[in-house]
C-alpha cells in the first residue's frame, strides 16, 4: 500500500524551520506582463490575487527601509543564443523580447525607481545575476521570495538562495503558477526542503517588528 508522504518526510527529516534573520530582503519574482496577463501571453496565468498580496508586502517592506529587488525575464531579440537552450524546452520564452509589453512589469505593482531591476536569462533570480552580491553587500541574511512561477522561477531562486547562505521566506498568498497542481506540489517540495512557506500575514508581522 502507498505510504502517507506526510509520514515519509517525517521520518527523513524534512520539513525543519529555518526562520527568519535579522536583516531581510524582498525579491518579487516575474510578476511582468509575460507572465500575469493572459490575455497577451500564453506564459501568462491569473496571478490578480498574488499581485496584491505581493503588494501589501511592498508596502510593509519599503515602511523598513527593507530592499526590494524585482527581476524579469527577457531576451535580445537579435540574438537566438540570449537565452541558451532553455527556448528549445519551452519556445514560448522567445516572446519575451527585450523592449516589449511581455517584460515590462505589471503595473499594479509599486516599483520606484530605486528598487533594483534585474533581467535574467533563466528561472533562478541567482543564475547568472549580481544578486547574490548585492544582497550580500546590503548584510542581508534573509530573502523574501514572491512572484511567479511556483514551479518555476520562483522555486530556483528559493533554493538558490539557500545555497548561498540566505533564509528562504516565502508567503504562500504571494506566489502563484498557471496551473494548481504543480503549484501545490512544489509548495510542499519548497516546505520541506528549501525554505519556510509562511501565510503572508506572519510575514507582515515580521516585518512590523523591524
Amino acid at each position: 500500500m502507498p505510504q502517507d508522504k506526510h509520514a515519509i518526510y517525517q521520518r527523513a527529516q524534512l520539513g525543519h524551520t529555518l526562520g527568519y534573520g535579522k536583516k531581510p530582503a524582498l525579491v518579487v519574482v516575474d510578476l511582468q506582463l509575460g507572465f500575469t496577463a493572459p490575455e497577451q501571453s500564453p506564459l501568462a496565468g491569473n496571478l490578480d490575487a498574488e499581485v496584491a498580496a505581493t503588494n501589501q508586502l511592498i508596502a510593509a517592506a519599503r515602511a523598513k527601509a527593507v530592499p526590494i529587488i524585482f527581476t524579469v525575464v527577457g531576451y535580445d531579440p537579435h540574438r537566438q543564443d540570449d537565452a541558451g537552450l532553455w527556448p528549445e524546452k519551452v519556445p514560448s520564452l522567445r516572446l519575451l523580447t527585450l523592449g516589449s509589453q511581455l517584460v515590462e512589469l505589471d503595473p499594479r505593482l509599486d516599483r520606484q525607481d530605486h528598487d533594483l531591476l534585474i533581467v535574467k536569462k533563466y528561472a533562478s533570480g541567482f543564475f547568472g545575476t549580481y544578486l547574490a552580491s548585492t544582497l550580500t553587500m546590503k548584510g542581508v541574511d534573509t530573502l523574501i521570495v514572491t512572484g511567479c512561477t511556483t514551479s518555476g522561477c520562483v522555486r530556483a531562486t528559493v533554493m538558490d538562495a539557500l545555497a548561498n547562505g540566505f533564509r528562504p521566506i516565502v508567503p504562500l498568498e504571494a506566489i502563484g503558477d498557471r496551473a494548481e497542481e504543480p503549484h501545490k506540489a512544489n509548495v510542499f517540495d519548497i516546505g520541506a526542503k528549501y525554505g519556510d512557506v509562511v501565510r503572508a500575514s506572519e510575514v507582515l508581522a515580521y516585518l512590523e517588528r523591524l
